[in-house]
């Protein structure tokens, strides 16, 4: 990196690697802040590249020294898919041009002025950011925000308020080609959730104790004025969390804290319970967005709210109106009786929760789920164990094997037909396919009225969403 940057002076910025979706988010957050942004990279395509289009920032196909020399920038925002010999990273330094990574650069223009809400964990950050950013919004707080996925109350995955809260999610990824650290130790957290803690991000955690040092540096930055809620039903996160210099409160749906939920029911309408703190009760909250872990989240968005002065009436309004991220349980049609759901799970114990939150929303469907092992983490043997476990709420499992090409070296790879064995001889039907149409061919022949097919994957899973639904009722004509 080429040193601090004087916002002041800056008019023109160029994004490398513009097409992922927090880099093409904080484009559009810069567009909104009045910055001249242009972008390049490797493969744009919707829905990134249309939102790019509609924000009025060009994004240039493919990585090319030209490209600078056409933004002509006062600052280049690199990416972290984007490595030191990226040939337009690589004309950048040549010409001296200042560079800072995208969590830097989120951390000193738009989080630094403001009040940091910081939601960090293995799992549910997207849900936890996306439920912060709504309760201020609906509270009339008017907040900034940036987190992973793209709300449905909003549309999008930013917004640019003038309101102190800014809310993000901050992720434990690291932050560029030359910053290995976390993204989130750029985030000047005030106020922060820490929503779980296991291994995750193989390819750059060596192990648990290595992963959960990242998590002892985030809590180190917070301040002593500072606030914390912490998801007590995580040992990690609670050992963790006593190294904090701030407040720390915990929250869980499983274990005593100091923010729980009473007498949860789970049902087609979502969750209902009665939020407690402090062993006192203050009243019945119903979260449209069903599962018992998503009522967990919803927990430490009450405690972190209640510490920036929302009261509880404005928490439960807020919880009540909310009405999700797209690709969390997502419903994407409903044919011949069949509900086919779309999530992002790819985590073992996020796969488990998931179901069972899916199980909830719908008693008595049959769930026939598949699952394609994507992310890095778990493409690898790392939980092949675990996975095995994870299935249990399903009615029948497809598990696509990863193609043969795959840069996982073979000995660390997660074996599929495997755990297709192991999830059967546990008393789900499970079997391997090695493509989509495959796996949508079987399932579409044996939903019936009433089931529900859930499809998992962190990418684009060969769009078997649009597929079943264009399977199931071809059967049926």
């Amino acid at each position: 990196m080429s040193g601090a940057v004087d916002w002041k002076k800056v008019r023109r910025v160029h994004l490398i690697g513009v097409a992922g979706t927090g880099m093409g988010s904080f484009a559009g957050m810069l567009k909104a802040a009045g910055y001249e942004v242009t972008g390049s990279d490797e493969n744009v395509y919707p829905p990134m590249s249309t939102q790019l289009e509609r924000w009025g920032i060009e994004a240039m196909q493919g990585y090319r020294a030209e490209n600078l020399d056409r933004a002509r920038p006062d600052v280049v925002v690199v990416g972290n898919v984007v490595r030191a010999v990226n040939p337009e990273a690589a004309a950048m330094r040549e010409r001296g041009l200042p560079h800072v990574s995208f969590p830097q650069a989120l951390g000193e223009l738009f989080i630094g002025p403001r009040h940091g809400v910081v939601v960090v964990g293995t799992h549910g950050k997207t849900t936890t950011s996306a439920i912060m950013g709504f309760l201020l919004h609906h509270a009339g707080r008017d907040p900034s925000f940036l987190v992973g996925g793209v709300t449905r109350d909003f549309d999008s995955n930013f917004r640019l308020g003038g309101g102190e809260p800014f809310v993000v999610e901050g992720d434990e990824y690291d932050t560029a080609y030359f910053d290995k650290g976390p993204k989130f130790l750029h985030y000047r957290p005030r106020t922060a959730i820490f929503t779980s803690c296991e291994l995750d991000h193989a390819d750059i955690y060596r192990d648990e104790a290595h992963y959960q040092s990242a998590f002892e540096r985030f809590v180190d930055i917070l301040p002593a004025d500072g606030f914390l809620a912490a998801c007590s039903t995580w040992e990690s996160v609670v050992a963790i969390s006593r190294k904090a210099r701030c407040t720390v409160e915990t929250y869980s749906v499983e274990r005593p804290a100091d923010w729980e939920a009473r007498g949860l029911s789970l049902g087609p309408d979502g969750a209902r319970f009665r939020l407690v703190r402090g062993g006192r009760e203050l009243g019945p909250v119903r979260l449209t967005v069903g599962g018992a872990h998503n009522v967990e989240n919803a927990l430490g968005v009450a405690a972190a709210a209640t510490r920036l002065g929302l009261s509880f009436q404005e928490i439960a309004a807020g919880l009540e109106a909310f009405r999700g991220v797209k690709r969390r349980q997502e419903v994407r049609g409903v044919v011949g009786g069949v509900t086919v759901v779309d999530d992002f799970a790819h985590h073992p114990t996020a796969v488990d929760r998931t179901l069972a939150a899916i199980q909830g929303s719908y008693p008595g469907a049959r769930l026939l789920v598949a699952f394609e092992p994507r992310s890095n983490t778990s493409r690898r043997n790392l939980h092949q164990e675990e996975y095995a476990r994870s299935f249990g709420a399903a009615a029948e499992v497809w598990l696509l094997r990863p193609a043969p090409t795959d840069r996982v070296p073979e000995a660390e790879r997660l074996d599929v037909d495997r755990l297709a064995a192991e999830v059967t001889a546990r008393g789900v039907p499970a079997s391997a396919r090695a493509t989509v149409e495959e796996i949508v061919a079987d399932v579409a022949a044996k939903a019936r009225p009433g089931d529900v097919v859930v499809g998992m994957s962190n990418g684009a899973f060969g769009a078997f969403w649009t597929k079943v639904i264009a399977a199931v009722p071809s059967r049926r004509a």
